[in-house]
């Protein structure tokens, strides 16, 4: 009670008077307030006009600038899709020429697995002719022609090997190249997509953020120059390694051609002088067996003849037998009558004739069976001679029934051969990029 009584007579005295001024000092007050607001208006204003210039001319450089950046990115994408087309042009060319000479490739090794059969049948022809014997164990022009056969055979073979591992080395080459340019377009098309999304985004875009210390450079980040010369590098590499493997192509194609011309001339050069030989030898046994026929007559001439002259032999022996007996007998004749009358002398004259006769049959005897005995010598060795040549024939039959082979080897390389679609270096027949 005390204490509100108290409160209400505290509140019922006078507040005490501020500090006095005139009237000129508010005056100047009053004055300096409308010109402080005057002023501030004036501030205000110059602010609010250089505000809206500084948004006019704010706006129009971020939309320019927003402009030149669609711009410049829409420039670069098309330049990334023009090096990508360029790319992928190049890198078709590409799987093409791959094909093109692992084709040429399999080629050469079909024509290196062809003349093992030559190989094969030139060997065992030389193996057959060694089999002859004596005199027809000759060097004649079919063995010349068969070891250079096999000669030009080694060659062929160590030349298409060659051409073979070149290929395939190459075919590296390329599969090195293409993965440069698969790695470049790969890159490109990346690079691609986020330029293309960069220039869908706008500023309504909800993925856009600020982002912490965004003009950086990169590491590892390259120039527009280095950036075109590495694909023109690319490009360049790709295209030299296929100008170089077209040369190669032609120059196995070539190669191939011109071996298979040299192995068909041999063939033939072979073929003829084992035909010519056989022939020689055909006629060889054919005038041996003349001779075999003719001798084998003459010898049985000679041996009647033989027989003739041993009966005539033994005839005149008789009558020399005779004729020693008549005169033997007539030295016993008594006294006077043993007369060398002409009996006698007929006696001494025919025994003087048989002795020569019958020296002469058996001189002429002892010559014919001597010419007897080397015909029957000679055409014991001309049998022989036959049987080798026979021989010798059967050998170089077969040796021409051997090489049939490589004429029906030769027909079955003209009949067209299937081929299966060849893969890249992928393994793929077309090339299939990552982002596709």
């Amino acid at each position: 009670m005390f204490a509100c009584c108290c409160s209400s007579r505290m509140s019922a005295l006078p507040v005490k008077p501020g500090l006095r001024h005139s009237v000129s000092e508010w005056n100047s007050n009053n004055h300096q307030l409308s010109a402080t607001a005057q002023h501030e208006r004036y501030v205000s204003n110059v602010i609010r006009q250089e505000g809206r210039s500084l948004r006019n001319e704010t706006n129009c450089k971020t939309t320019w600038d927003d402009s030149d950046t669609s711009r410049r990115l829409s420039d670069r994408v098309w330049d990334v899709a023009r090096w990508k087309e360029a790319l992928e042009t190049c890198a078709q060319k590409l799987d093409e020429e791959m094909e093109a000479l692992t084709l040429s490739k399999e080629q050469t090794e079909q024509a290196l697995a062809v003349t093992a059969v030559p190989m094969e049948v030139g060997n065992e022809c030389l193996t057959l002719r060694d089999g002859r014997r004596g005199y027809e164990l000759a060097i004649d022009p079919v063995d010349e022609q068969l070891k250079k056969e096999v000669a030009l055979i080694e060659r062929v073979q160590q030349v298409l090997q060659q051409h073979i591992e070149k290929a395939f080395e190459k075919v590296c080459v390329l599969q090195e190249a293409r993965h440069q340019l698969t790695t470049d377009i790969q890159n490109k098309m990346d690079a691609l997509d986020i330029d293309m999304s960069s220039l869908s985004l706008t500023v309504k875009s909800p993925q856009i953020s600020l982002k912490t210390n965004p003009t950086r450079i990169p590491q590892c980040s390259s120039t527009p120059q280095e950036w075109v010369q590495f694909s023109q590098y690319n490009v360049a590499r790709a295209q030299e390694a296929m100008q170089v493997s077209q040369h190669m192509r032609e120059d196995m194609s070539l190669t191939r051609a011109q071996l298979q011309n040299e192995l068909d001339t041999q063939r033939r050069a072979t073929e003829f002088a084992l035909r010519k030989r056989n022939h020689h030898e055909e006629q060889a046994r054919n005038e041996l067996e003349w001779q075999i026929r003719n001798t084998e007559d003459e010898m049985a001439e000679m041996e009647s003849d033989i027989h003739g002259l041993d009966a005539d032999l033994q005839v005149k022996t008789a009558s020399l037998k005779l004729a020693h007996t008549r005169l033997e007998n007539r030295t016993n004749r008594p006294g006077m009558d043993l007369c060398r009358d002409e009996v006698q002398h007929g006696l001494v004259s025919e025994v003087h004739q048989l002795e020569a006769t019958i020296m002469a049959l058996k001189q002429k005897l002892s010559e014919a069976q001597h010419s007897l005995q080397k015909m029957k010598l000679h055409h014991s060795r001309m049998l022989q001679d036959l049987a080798r040549k026979q021989e010798a024939l059967s050998l170089e039959l077969r040796s021409m029934n051997t090489r049939t082979r490589l004429t029906s080897a030769s027909c079955t390389d003209k009949t067209p051969v299937l081929l299966v679609p060849l893969a890249n270096s992928s393994g793929r027949s077309n090339l299939q990029l990552l982002a596709q």
